[in-house]
């Protein structure tokens, strides 16, 4: 077995509903290129009773082809080629019964179920059919399904009003890697690169392991994104559109909020996006940001005024890919070697900024370890004064039940970070502006958060909490 890197508590759930005694039916759901089939093959390959993967973007006739493919693979007799699921799966059941009647374990894996619902063919329906007559009464049977098209297996698997209701016995969306996670691969892949090399990494390619494995060690981390994204046809340049052809049937309106979200820095509120999209604010777009959030492309960020207010919650694109993407290849005109000619330029210093931040904001429990709070009941949000001209803003807020409420401000930079008194001032205006605000009585606690620290100064010595970049890779 190839090493899988991170992903213990996928494995240990895993490996427990293996060993379960009574049926176990999973479903695994999360981004393109996050490693949900490359975790299940690598666990379970040799194991499969029957595999089959939807054909993404396929008809139907496309999709029964494969599944005909996948019982001749497994030498199963098939009478003839299905002419619905529930036919097929009627198939699947009748070949499967003697190992199911004999004891043997059958490990089931249908990868790519929303693919299969090509032409509204009712795959759902087919697949509760399977589970609710029949494999539901074997304990030797772990039946899992898997998706990259998230919203789909929520509203018809996870969430199901028909035949799948409450019937998933082992729920996993499978997220990006952390940071520390994909030091490991890179490790795992021989790269000799530091972690400020690991870092500008990650905030072009996100924690997604396939982006990762197109990555050369023998090139620079430029060279690679030259490479990867600004030669002739290169497939990342492609990578965007097939995102969200992958994810979404119609993907135009989703992309529509990812390009919106991605030109503003601070992120937006429901009400702002609606503007900005000149559409109605309504379930319509409130079911398309959720479903966004369901594929870890946007974070929904809860906020606080007197009280906490979750209906006016500020989204951000956290898809590192696709802000990178949208920032320079969207509006870049073909350059060879683009990203060497315009490193440290002010736009790219802006771009590693913003995702810094966003970065600090998807490793909040490791930030919590490093400030040793993390067996402390804490509330994080972000914060926008309603009041201040322009409007103060805090990005990440930590408020502890030990009446103390951490007010982060991150700045990157590559080396120490040295905070003057302009810096300081501006600081301490957003912490009294939340204070007053919010009329909340904890005590505020100013924490810096960079990547190298802070240059020892007189206004450093009044930060009373720092965090590193180092801290990030904490497990």
């Amino acid at each position: 077995m190839e090493s899988i890197i991170g992903r213990e508590a996928e494995i240990k759930r895993l490996t427990a509903a293996v060993k379960s005694p009574r049926p176990e039916f999973i479903a695994l759901y999360g981004r393109r290129r996050v490693g949900k089939t490359f975790l299940i093959n690598e666990m379970f390959k040799k194991q499969y009773a029957f595999k089959m993967t939807g054909v993404i973007e396929g008809t139907l006739k496309d999709q029964f082809t494969a599944f005909a493919d996948a019982m001749s693979d497994y030498n199963y007799d098939m009478p003839e080629k299905p002419k619905d699921w529930m036919q097929a799966f009627i198939m699947l059941k009748n070949a499967l019964k003697p190992k199911a009647t004999s004891g043997e374990q059958c490990i089931i894996f249908i990868d790519e179920l929303p693919a299969m619902d090509a032409e509204g063919s009712n795959v759902a329906g087919a697949v509760g059919y399977f589970w609710n007559n029949w494999a539901c009464l074997y304990d030797n049977i772990v039946f899992i399904i898997c998706g990259s098209a998230t919203s789909w297996m929520i509203t018809n698997v996870i969430d199901s009003k028909g035949g799948l209701h409450d019937r998933i016995t082992v729920e996993m969306p499978i997220h990006p890697f952390t940071l520390k996670e994909t030091e490991a691969y890179l490790e795992e892949h021989r790269f000799q690169w530091n972690r400020q090399m690991t870092l500008q990494a990650y905030m072009v390619f996100g924690g997604i392991p396939y982006y990762l494995s197109l990555l050369d060690r023998e090139e620079s981390l430029v060279q690679n994104v030259d490479r990867l994204f600004f030669s002739q046809d290169t497939q990342m340049r492609r990578e965007f559109r097939r995102l969200f052809n992958t994810l979404y049937k119609k993907p135009d309106k989703y992309i529509d909020i990812i390009k919106t979200l991605s030109k503003s820095r601070n992120g937006m509120t429901r009400e702002e996006l609606a503007s900005a999209l000149k559409c109605a604010n309504n379930g319509h777009l409130g079911n398309k940001l959720e479903d966004l959030v369901y594929c870890d492309l946007i974070r929904k960020n809860i906020v606080r005024e007197k009280e906490i207010k979750r209906k006016d919650a500020i989204y951000q694109l956290s898809d590192f890919f696709c802000q990178f993407y949208l920032t320079f290849i969207d509006r870049a005109e073909l350059e060879q070697q683009y990203w060497a000619h315009h490193i440290n330029t002010p736009q790219v210093n802006s771009w590693m900024g913003l995702t810094f931040e966003r970065i600090c904001m998807a490793h909040i429990q490791q930030i919590k370890q490093a400030l040793r709070i993390d067996a402390i009941s804490t509330l994080v949000y972000s914060w926008r004064s309603k009041s201040s001209t322009p409007a103060a803003q805090i990005d990440i807020v930590i408020e502890r039940a030990d009446n103390i409420v951490n007010i982060c401000e991150v700045k990157y930079c590559q080396g120490e970070f040295a905070l003057d008194k302009e810096e300081y001032n501006k600081i301490c205006r957003r912490s009294n502006a939340f204070s007053s605000e919010t009329g909340l009585r904890h005590t505020p606690w100013l924490t810096m958060i960079t990547t190298e620290g802070l240059t020892h100064g007189k206004y450093s010595e009044m930060i009373q909490s720092q965090v590193k970049l180092d801290d990030l890779f904490a497990n």
